[in-house]
């Protein structure tokens, strides 16, 4: 009786789902009727992986959300309809493929681009077809956001380096090695979180990048560093093909047992999948990971269920649907949506207006795009139990966490986290002071031509390495604030430092840093990652002081006479020549003396107001020059022969040079004309001889020497840092001088203190002096002819007279006015004589 009450049962079920099928055709039957076959087909493309398990789970859950909608809105009369194309994870494939759909099926929409270079690839695409291109979990990068046709489904990596931040906090751990793939993808989220952890008292102990291709050993030899660091707590910022490999490595070196804390990103968490083997299931059990919140809801288990029974036999493996296919399923729902309006009368708006502006409640919670965007802000704690994942805790959107569903519970507080080796009790993690203190190996260039700048020796004696110069004080100095031990290791391959940068870039397990004359060039910072500037910026001229003679020939009968006039005419011919040629001529030496303190004037200022001038000509006439003679520059350096090759510089003969004495001895014996070279190189040589050269400086048209470190290594914004420090508070200044010697005979263009006349006041006081001097001179000497015809032809009695008759006058102005009064003054004075 029980058997025959299941088999009516099933039969029940089956023919409710036959009947419900039939129905279902025969509404659809009857609306394509009533329609008359008009609807409307909206072509959309994807383009995907379909090799990956992400691409194959995004196909179906696309197809199966298309299928489900428009069971639902049957009466729609838009049908979105997929044309599907294998990227075989290509990106130019991918860009082929989308091409091939807008020319071909004349596509409305293509979805896919779910790498960096894809999306922007994709992103151009879309602004010269003016198609809305649709990104999935592409990585989140600020350089995306200038395509107006892209649109973004991924996860916020601002709201998740805040979070990550957050939890290292709470646990109060100050330091962190972070292990993240050495990839495009990656490199811009991970940067974010650096800035986040410097922003808040985290220190990042370590960098280490991994690539696809890093062989088991490599992994291996960089986790060993980690550990000989002392580090305990490490975040994880890598793709799940990297992470696999990484933690059986990190269990084999001891680095998942007690004491130790690994916490992985969202997109490390966001690409894992429940089919990775029991091995590094085990390998992974008490690690931490942050991953996209999605609500579970009636709707998703539905959805889940219906898209596990749709797969077909080949893709068997697919087990769970990612958060990938979460947000496909909610993009198709918005395309069908958008489409369905956009064929409405009156209705203008393009297919991309309306995705912007459609609101629904999707699988992945409250579907709405922001700025072309929709970010997943929300994340769920995740810790690897055995071969499952336990939720300890929800971040919410003001950075607390909780151990609730709901995300807007103030309870800051966690459920009990399983860290690896099975303690419940959380790990102290370890401080860069308090920690062991850890090595640096670093290459000091040794070619010894500039030993003031670098200077690497051996002892004889204890066979140890001696490294100093102004290089390495300075370095010693950056990095003195800092628990490091150094050890030299010198750079024997010559002075090509591009060698250099790649030797440092190629064999991470050997070096740290680079310390040496090194300039910072665009070629090697796609190497390595250079510090500030510790030298001054640019390139300089140095040439040999010229001296000038004057030779006088006493047989010239000009200048015959006696000494007096002998003297005046020498020093009145040479400064006349200056000014104007021998027409006139002077005979009297005191216009000569006046004329000569105007000339002297005349050149001090016609020099103060010209110096810019003058420098310029200056290296005008060696660029002349230049085309006839030898330019000495250092032997091998690629700065001094771009800098010769430029059109500002150009030589036709150039002769390498190795040292400070080699550039000091071609000047002095005429081999070249003058020195071009770096201005670090050229203070050495006129530190060396004052007396000898001078320099012309020239714009800043290199970037100056810095230290070279691994790339993303954590010293280089600190040593930076200390490198500024040094600069403002003088340590630097000083450092040079000590090196270079202060008497450095610069010409400059300076003009911060403008010329005034204010500032040639002594000169005017001189000028005035002598011109009042020559003047009294004169008067002295034409008093002294004219004294005695002056005395002669002067009757002082009748002056005097004259004169006291017209003071009279001024004082008593009434009886005077009149003839008869001034008679009868006259007849008075008569008869008192």
């Amino acid at each position: 009786m029980e058997r025959f009450c299941i088999q009516t049962q099933t039969l029940l079920s089956f023919l409710l789902v036959l009947l419900l099928f039939i129905s279902r055709s025969f509404a659809s039957t009857k609306n394509d009727d009533v329609d008359g076959g008009k609807r409307v087909q909206i072509r959309v493309g994807l383009v995907l992986d379909l090799g990956s398990l992400k691409g194959k789970i995004v196909k179906n859950s696309v197809s199966m959300a298309l299928s489900y909608f428009y069971a639902i809105h049957n009466d729609y009369k838009t049908r979105v309809s997929v044309s599907l194309r294998n990227s075989h994870g290509e990106p130019l494939l991918a860009l082929a493929s989308a091409v091939d759909l807008l020319k071909t099926e004349g596509v409305e929409a293509i979805i896919g681009g779910n790498s960096l270079l894809e999306a922007k690839l994709l992103g151009e695409l879309g602004e010269k077809a003016r198609v809305p291109m649709i990104s999935l979990d592409s990585p989140f990068s600020l350089s995306l956001s200038k395509y107006t046709h892209l649109i973004q489904a991924t996860h916020d990596s601002t709201s998740e380096a805040k979070g990550i931040t957050s939890f290292i906090n709470v646990f109060d751990w100050n330091s962190v090695a972070l292990v993240y793939e050495d990839h495009d993808d990656w490199r811009e989220s991970m940067q974010l979180l650096v800035e986040h952890f410097h922003e808040n008292g985290v220190r990042v102990q370590s960098k280490v990048g991994f690539t696809v291709s890093s062989s088991e050993d490599f992994v291996m030899g960089r986790l060993q560093q980690l550990k000989d660091l002392g580090t305990t707590v490490f975040v994880v910022h890598l793709s799940e093909v990297i992470a696999t490999h990484l933690f059986p490595c990190a269990r084999r070196l001891g680095l998942m047992g007690d004491g130790f804390v690994w916490i992985l990103t969202a997109k490390t968490m966001n690409s894992f999948h429940e089919n990775i083997d029991d091995f590094t299931k085990q390998a992974m059990e008490g690690v931490v990971g942050f991953k996209s919140y999605i609500p579970m809801s009636i709707e998703l288990q539905n959805f889940t269920l219906r898209w596990r029974k749709s797969l077909p036999v080949e893709e068997a493996e697919l087990t769970r649907l990612s958060i990938s296919g979460i947000w496909a399923h909610d993009i198709a729902f918005a395309l069908a949506r958008a489409a369905e309006v956009i064929r409405m009368p009156n209705v203008t708006s393009t297919l991309l207006e309306e995705i912007t502006k459609t609101r629904f409640n999707g699988l992945s919670g409250d579907f709405q795009l922001n700025d072309k965007k929709l970010l997943s802000n929300k994340f769920e704690i995740i810790n690897m139990i055995g071969s499952s994942e336990r939720r300890v805790g929800f971040l919410n959107s003001n950075g607390s966490f909780s151990n609730r569903r709901h995300l807007s519970s103030t309870h800051n507080k966690l459920e009990t986290i399983i860290w690896p080796g099975g303690s419940a009790q959380s790990p102290k993690g370890t401080s860069l002071i308090d920690s062991d203190r850890k090595k640096l190996r670093v290459l000091v260039t040794s070619s010894n031509r500039f030993p003031r700048l670098m200077k690497v020796e051996t002892d004889p004696v204890t066979n140890e390495l001696i490294v100093e110069g102004f290089c390495i004080e300075v370095f010693r100095a950056s990095i003195s604030p800092f628990n490091y031990e150094v050890e030299y290791i010198p750079w024997l391959n010559g002075s090509n430092y591009d060698n250099l940068a790649y030797a440092l870039h190629s064999q991470k397990d050997k070096y740290d840093a680079a310390v040496g004359d090194i300039t910072i060039t665009s070629n090697r910072s796609t190497y390595v990652d250079f510090t500030l500037p510790f030298t001054e910026m640019g390139l300089g001229i140095v040439a040999v002081k010229e001296r000038i003679w004057l030779i006088e020939r006493a047989e010239n009968k000009e200048f015959q006479g006696s000494w007096p006039q002998q003297i005046g005419v020498v020093l009145w011919f040479g400064f006349s020549t200056l000014v104007y040629a021998h027409r006139e001529k002077l005979k009297h030496n005191l216009s000569r003396f006046v004329v000569t303190v105007w000339v002297f004037a005349v050149l001090i200022l016609t020099a103060s107001y010209t110096a810019t001038l003058t420098s310029m000509m200056t290296v005008q006439q060696i660029r002349f020059n230049s085309n006839e003679d030898y330019v000495g520059h250092l032997s091998g350096s690629l700065i001094a022969n771009v800098a010769l090759t430029s059109s500002s510089l150009r030589a036709m003969r150039s002769l390498g040079l190795n040292s400070a004495a080699d550039y000091a001895q071609a000047l002095l014996n005429k081999t070249v004309s003058f020195v071009v070279d770096e201005l670090p190189y050229l203070k050495v040589v006129l530190g060396e001889n004052p007396t000898h050269f001078f320099m012309v400086k020239t714009q800043s048209t290199t970037n100056g020497f810095g230290f070279m470190f691994q790339k993303g290594f954590e010293l280089v914004p600190n040593v930076s840092r200390e490198i500024s420090k040094l600069r403002t508070s003088e340590k630097l200044n000083e450092m040079e001088k000590r090196w270079f010697d202060n008497q450095l005979p610069y010409t400059t263009d300076d003009t911060s203190n403008p010329i005034t006349l204010y500032r040639f006041r002594g000169l005017f006081i001189i000028i005035g002096v002598s011109f009042a001097f020559a003047l009294a001179v004169l008067v002295i000497l034409c008093l002294r002819d004219k004294w005695e015809i002056l005395v002669d032809n002067l009757d002082l009695s009748q002056r005097l007279r004259h004169f006291r008759i017209h003071f009279v006058r001024s004082i008593h102005t009434s009886p005077l006015d009149d003839p008869i009064g001034e008679t009868a003054v006259q007849m008075a004075q008569q008869n008192r004589q």
